[in-house]
């Protein structure tokens, strides 16, 4: 008998965890990081030009809020549609498709008419934006070894922050130089030509090998973990299909399953989105709608707001990449959420203090927050099997989106009714529900640090075709 037998042969997903950091993995890292770093310049865009749009079709408070609340619209449906659509059609045509709907209609947003066909097509692009979040998380965590997996995502998720600089940095210097009514369709343009190249880069990589195999294509997912260990970054479109066809989930199916098997990571996915995206978007509408009108500053000073508080975010999201794989995922999202919280309050403090000490609150706000979500993501989307992963995260973000939806106006509302100060107390509680989920999921669910995806989430679609 050899000295190998009854060993397990090493799977797909033990090959690609155990594979050395190469060139594959920072092209990947850097190609999947720039289209969301572009998701970022547009989603934050429309903050930086928002006073410019006020004053150049007259928009009352509840028209600018409903620029965002549109916009959250169509994440959810993105997140929520796409998140099906990449567990039943696989990663890679969806990070190709979202990046040409969000190309394509930006590109016509520069060009809108009216404040009607603005939001239309913000409503439309933000569509493809949603479509990024399932795919791009479930993307890096399937493609990284797992001793740096959470570190890779984290670091992903940073380039919103990017994003975020290079727009204000965009809007600085376009309504520095142009009348301010095409200033602002400049930059929409400016941004929908870099994401078209983008997609043209990312068409370079590869479909998930793990999501392959749980198609039950085999060979193909062989061939690409073999050109993935020797650092290549060109595959061919298509192998021989071969082995037999998993069953592909059915839009809601998959979600039952998720419910039945896996309630309590849905739970803590659906909850630490929904308190991140109204904690975090309230905190940008919060700027706009709330901070300007009692301030009496001038439009634009929010590019200024925006460019400052994104460098903060910016560190806060390097620290937390570095925390995810030092300390864990468990100690470090429960720590961000709750000092988040506590930078509301401080905000809050020093909301009547002058627009200097408003710069240095929502920097540190917008630091801490972005470090929450930036270590939230890769944490709950690890947790969900390969089969209905991209599910997981587009239900958790599209539970989010319904938050972010509400946040901007009820800190309007609230802002103008109450103040200041009773706006940020508004989000502060948002940061303290995540706060909790984390501390239950503490308490009793899973670190998933240095652990393999197939460890942490057996694939149910893989074991129910087996017991036929």
């Amino acid at each position: 008998m050899s000295s190998g037998a009854g060993r397990r042969e090493p799977g797909i997903g033990d090959r690609l965890d155990g594979l050395r950091w190469n060139r594959f993995h920072t092209v990947a890292l850097l190609v999947l990081g720039v289209g969301w770093g572009f998701d970022a310049f547009e989603v934050t865009l429309i903050s930086n030009v928002l006073g410019v749009l006020r004053d150049q079709w007259q928009l009352s408070a509840l028209q600018m809020s409903w620029i965002f609340g549109v916009w959250f619209v169509g994440l959810m449906l993105g997140a929520a549609g796409f998140g099906w659509v990449a567990d039943r059609f696989g990663r890679r045509r969806v990070f190709l498709a979202s990046l040409l709907i969000y190309g394509v209609f930006t590109a016509l947003t520069a060009v809108a008419p009216s404040y009607g066909w603005l939001l239309a097509l913000r409503l439309l692009t933000a569509i493809g934006v949603g479509a990024e979040y399932a795919a791009i998380n479930a993307m890096i965590s399937e493609l990284i070894p797992a001793t740096v997996r959470g570190r890779a995502g984290a670091l992903v998720m940073n380039f919103w922050s990017i994003g975020a600089i290079f727009a204000a940095l965009l809007s600085l210097i376009l309504l520095a130089v142009l009348p301010p009514q095409y200033a602002w369709r400049a930059v929409f343009g400016f941004g929908a030509v870099i994401a078209l190249l983008t997609l043209v880069l990312r068409r370079h990589l590869p479909e998930s090998p793990r999501w392959l195999e749980s198609q039950g294509r085999s060979a193909e997912a062989e061939h690409i973990v073999d050109c993935i260990s020797q650092g290549r970054i060109e595959f061919p479109r298509s192998r021989p299909r071969t082995g037999a066809a998993m069953p592909r989930p059915r839009a809601l199916a998959g979600l039952g399953t998720l419910l039945r098997l896996y309630p309590g990571r849905l739970a803590l996915g659906c909850t630490l989105d929904f308190a991140e995206a109204a904690g975090y978007y309230g905190l940008f509408a919060f700027l706009p709608l709330v901070v300007l009108p009692a301030l009496k500053l001038a439009p634009d000073t929010l590019p200024w707001f925006y460019l400052v508080g994104n460098v903060g975010a910016l560190a806060g999201g390097l620290v937390v990449a570095w925390l995810l794989e030092r300390w864990g995922r468990k100690p470090t999202v429960t720590a961000c959420y709750g000092l988040t919280a506590l930078a509301m309050l401080g905000l809050a403090a020093v909301s009547g203090w002058g627009t200097p000490w408003i710069f240095a609150g929502f920097t540190l706000a917008n630091l801490l927050a972005t470090a929450s979500w930036v270590g939230a993501y890769p944490t709950f989307t690890e947790l969900f099997p390969t089969a209905l992963r991209t599910t997981g995260v587009g239900a958790s973000v599209a539970v989010g989106r319904l938050g972010a939806l509400a946040s901007p106006f009820l800190v309007a509302g609230v802002g103008a009714r109450y103040g200041v100060a009773v706006a940020v107390l508004l989000l502060t509680g948002f940061w303290v529900l995540g706060f909790v989920a984390m501390l239950v999921w503490s308490w009793q669910g899973l670190e998933a640090r240095g652990r393999s995806l197939d460890s942490l989430a057996p694939d149910p679609l893989a074991l129910a075709s087996a017991s036929q």
